[in-house]
């Protein structure tokens, strides 16, 4: 999972970190106050130093008297330290934190490996559904809010996570910001969605951005703030709530829009329509064509040619056939 560690996975690793690097400065100290003051070699004096502290005892035991007191001080030392690093590490291991350090690094290295990923931007709702939609496609999705409970969600829905602001640099660059497909900002407040989308426009210039608004007057805000799309729940839940009582057959059949990029060299590229049998290809039905030049071709006739870097449209039934 980058998952950005929050506040308390942190605290615990920092302090596991601090506590558990001060036995080796105190033996290190000790190793050269031993060289110094009773001149033995640098492995007995790292030896006393160890058995010291530890308060295991040795066979070297100090003549001097600063050596006495430096093997007073490292005993007291030792046993307050190790005392305290062993305590920090049970609390870690018994509440948890340390499980979920070691779950954050995990989802840190994951992210780093992902390519072609969509980052969701708010897991309410609309980025829940959102994120549905992505996986069941099997497009790899990065979740980034700011609840604890909201990731535990999109974690168990199978989603990458990342705890944090995602309108802040530091977040976005977690969420593997500069090698992702799209990013969709669904937070649940207009004035979020729009810092979001102007920060990932700063980092990213060429990024699809499809950013969730909840007021039509936030709409060109968004536009200009860099988004490439605008989205309304409430506009796109009226057309469909519409369609079901106006055309209920067509609302049943349950149809969607989808995009197939024409590769080079690939069995689509030169081919016609009616040649290559793209007009009910897959079971599909063809829609239209969209040229490289951004040239849209509804219903095109059997003539017509695709090349790479044509994108097809093509009208599919999710609802599962009868008998199958």
């Amino acid at each position: 999972m980058t998952a950005r560690p929050d506040r308390r996975t942190l605290s615990a690793g920092w302090r596991l970190l601090m506590f558990w690097s001060v036995p080796p400065l105190l033996i290190g100290a000790g190793t050269v106050g031993y060289h110094a003051i009773e001149r033995w070699p640098w492995f007995d004096a790292f030896y006393v130093a160890v058995t010291t502290l530890t308060s295991l005892g040795g066979g070297h035991h100090a003549r001097s008297q600063p050596g006495r007191l430096l093997t007073v001080g490292l005993a007291l030392a030792g046993i307050s330290a190790l005392a305290v690093a062993a305590s920090e590490l049970i609390g870690a291991l018994v509440t948890g934190e340390m499980r979920e350090l070691v779950r954050s690094r995990r989802m840190t290295k994951r992210i780093e490996a992902l390519e072609q990923h969509v980052i969701v931007c708010g897991y309410g709702h609309v980025g829940r559904h959102v994120c549905a939609e992505l996986l069941a496609d099997g497009v790899p999705v990065v979740a980034v809010d700011r609840r604890d409970a909201a990731l535990v969600t999109a974690r168990a829905d199978g989603a990458h996570v990342v705890l944090g602001d995602a309108s802040a640099d530091e977040t976005l660059r977690s969420a593997g910001i500069r090698r992702a497909r799209a990013l969709v900002a669904a937070a649940g407040t207009d004035p979020d969605n729009v810092l979001i989308t102007m920060t990932a426009r700063l980092l990213q210039p060429a990024l699809p951005i499809v950013a969730r608004s909840e007021e039509e007057a936030t709409v060109p805000k968004l536009l200009r703030a860099g988004a490439t799309r605008t989205a309304s729940p409430h506009t796109i839940a009226g057309q469909h709530i519409a369609d079901a009582v106006l055309h209920p057959c067509a609302a049943e059949a349950d149809l969607q829009l989808r995009e197939e990029l024409v590769h080079p060299g690939g069995p689509l590229d030169g081919q016609t329509v009616g040649a290559g049998g793209l007009r009910a290809r897959g079971g599909a039905i063809l829609v239209a064509i969209r040229g490289r030049d951004g040239q849209l071709t509804f219903n095109p006739g059997d003539q017509v040619r695709v090349g790479a870097g044509d994108v097809l449209i093509r009208l599919h039934n999710r609802a599962p056939q009868a008998g199958t």
